[in-house]
């Protein structure tokens, strides 16, 4: 299929369908179509973060057999993706709404620092999902 490698296609296409999925969660929550930065902003639901090593994952396991070096390498990433967006990236969110409140609160002239936010579980569990489907999906359709 157009000559594209399926080990890059099945990680864009499911850190598409996860932003996209981000856009349309937000726009049914808040009725307006102008927050495009759903499209490409980090935290929220589902996780790029999953869906995107997880859809790697899967096409690696279904063309190389997951009995091979690279499986487990892509598979050890990608459970270090997903923890690393549930636990250090959301706690470090978490800190830095906090930080933004103790600005504000002192009045301080000190500019609000930004804030990445992480994932919580349930974020992350309905990113790798997608990541499966999405990587079975373009699996499927470029053999």
């Amino acid at each position: 299929m157009l000559g594209v490698s399926v080990y890059l296609l099945a990680p864009l296409v499911a850190w598409l369908a996860a932003q996209g999925g981000k856009y349309l969660i937000h726009l049914a929550k808040s009725r307006s179509l102008s927050n495009y930065r759903q499209l490409y902003i980090s935290g929220g639901m589902p996780s790029a973060h999953s869906a995107t090593s997880v859809a790697l994952v899967v096409v690696i396991g279904l063309s190389d057999g997951v009995d091979g070096p690279l499986f487990g390498i892509a598979a050890l990433l990608a459970a270090i993706v997903m923890y690393d967006a549930m636990m250090v990236r959301h706690a470090s969110g978490s800190q830095g709404e906090a930080l933004q409140a103790l600005i504000r609160e002192q009045q301080s002239k000190v500019p609000l620092p930004r804030v990445a936010r992480g994932h919580t579980p349930l974020e992350v569990a309905a990113g790798a999902v997608l990541g499966v489907a999405v990587g079975a999906i373009v699996f499927l359709a470029t053999k």
